[in-house]
């Protein structure tokens, strides 16, 4: 921005001689003198004028220049919080999807869960029934096995004897292969689940 600043001299004013009415006077010394004087204050004055547009124009250069630093600085604080915003929105997004997984997960462990428990109660309860059929068979045979003592020979109570221990050998078995599956499906069960919490774990860790 230029900046005019209006001289109280002006120089013509300095230059015109004064004139007497009717003729035309020749400039005297001392008239010479005081012009010359007047000219070396105008031109001091001049100078200190220009001295002091100079002075304004470096201020105003120097406020430019730093005017135009701070919005450089200003800008580049704007990038990086705009940068910095964008990272946070990104990281935000990515724990709503996870928050969303999780919460996926779990209710497909809590779904899993409660199948595994509806077999283990429909295991017992068929277990049970096996069991208590296993304890009327028994009962029924060892009644029979009473009457038998007293209807039957001597001759035919071993194999009758025998007949009854296959009977009951085969049961037991029967019994036991529920069993054996009963364990092994609550082995799986607590395998399951130590995998699940270790797979929280190592989710939780990382």
């Amino acid at each position: 921005m230029s900046v005019i600043v209006e001289s109280s001299f002006n120089i013509e004013d300095i230059m015109k001689t004064p004139e007497s009415p009717g003729r035309r006077a020749e400039p005297k010394p001392a008239e010479l003198l005081i012009k010359l004087r007047k000219l070396q204050q105008a031109k001091k004055n001049l100078e200190d004028e220009v001295k002091e547009i100079t002075l304004l124009r470096c201020t105003r250069k120097e406020e430019e220049d730093a005017l135009t630093a701070e919005a450089l600085q200003l800008e580049g604080t704007l990038n990086e919080k705009e940068e910095l915003n964008r990272s946070l929105q990104l990281k935000c997004e990515d724990l709503q999807l996870e928050a969303q997984r999780q919460l996926e997960q779990n209710h497909q462990k809590e779904e899993a869960v409660k199948q595994c428990c509806f077999q283990i109660q429909e295991t017992k309860l068929k277990h049970r029934k096996i069991r208590m059929k296993f304890e009327n068979q028994l009962q029924h045979l060892m009644e029979q096995h009473k009457n038998l003592s007293n209807v039957f020979t001597p001759k035919r109570l071993p194999a009758e004897i025998q007949s009854a221990e296959y009977t009951t050998e085969q049961l037991l078995k029967a019994e036991q292969q529920k069993l054996e599956q009963l364990t092994k499906l609550l082995d799986g069960l607590s395998c399951t689940q130590n995998a699940e919490m270790c797979m929280d774990t190592c989710d939780n860790a990382s």
